[in-house]
């Protein structure tokens, strides 16, 4: 049910992909509800529908909404549905990411999360140095917030010197990080 620059923004945190997405965004939920994941508040669970060239659907794949499906299993299923365009997608396993990074301002998030957008300006505008590990691109990174989040992903979440503060809270970051 996400908006066409949702989706956008998504395909650009995979590095980019030319097949095509649908946003069921207008009419509000349409097609989630013919799937059955439209829930009665008019949200949907986060589900992944994968249908191939002939229109016969051939992956599904559903979450609760604060569940991130992950990616590379998505990438596994078209790589089996569709060999040929995997290639041209060049959707081929990605190498194992750094070591997560240890000490200041560690600021686990994702490129898609408005709170992040927020999160990155208030930092600059505090001239504060962080480092930036998006949940999306390592699987580690992605479990160590499940962690401290006590089960969902929360983004952004800060790793200040093992302190952390799950969310973006201006005032609790600020008194962390000692500012006045």
């Amino acid at each position: 049910m996400d908006s066409v620059p949702c989706l956008k923004a998504w395909a650009d945190s995979l590095g980019g992909i030319s097949y095509s997405l649908l946003s069921d965004f207008w009419p509000h939920g349409a097609v989630a509800e013919q799937y059955g994941v439209l829930r009665p508040t008019g949200f949907s669970e986060r589900a992944l529908f994968i249908i191939d060239r002939q229109g016969n659907l051939q992956y599904i794949d559903v979450h609760d909404i604060d569940e991130q499906p992950d990616n590379e299993e998505l990438y596994a299923i078209l790589r089996q549905i569709d060999p040929l365009a995997a290639m041209q997608e060049k959707l081929t396993p990605r190498p194992q990411p750094a070591p997560l990074p240890h000490g200041g301002i560690v600021m686990y998030c994702s490129s898609w999360c408005s709170d992040c957008k927020q999160a990155r300006l208030w930092l600059k505008e505090h001239n504060l140095p962080y480092t930036e590990v998006d949940i999306y691109a390592n699987p580690a990174a992605k479990e160590q917030v499940r962690e401290w989040a006590k089960g969902s992903l929360t983004t952004p979440t800060f790793d200040i010197d093992g302190t952390i503060l799950v969310d973006f809270d201006q005032a609790r970051l600020a008194e962390i990080l000692k500012l006045k």
